[in-house]
């Protein structure tokens, strides 16, 4: 016979975080920062003439891409935290869209 849960174990069906917005506040500083770092070591990592290395480099570049716009939105609904370090990351993140596309 198969073990059943007890009730009191359960889930209420009114428990589901669907549609339930987090208050998590605006993003932090420490997002932002960390962000801007990962581009320069990812740019600096395409400046090495080592294949794999550059390759590296490439990889990190473009996984980074698609996460800064996320926390961009998140920013945008959530708030911005720190404006500098938002303008920074988006600097950097300007930076290699440029290097890539020109």
């Amino acid at each position: 016979m198969a073990h059943v849960a007890p009730t009191s174990h359960r889930r209420a069906p009114r428990a589901s975080h669907r549609g339930h917005r987090s208050a998590d506040g605006p993003v932090q500083i420490t997002s932002w920062l960390g962000l801007t770092v990962a581009f320069v070591v990812g740019l600096i990592l395409t400046a090495q003439a080592h294949v794999g290395v550059h390759a590296a480099g490439v990889t990190l570049l473009v996984m980074l891409v698609p996460v800064t716009v996320g926390v961009f939105v998140a920013a945008v609904r959530q708030g911005v935290g720190s404006w500098k370090a938002a303008f920074v990351t988006a600097a950097a993140l300007a930076f290699t869209l440029l290097k890539f596309f020109l």
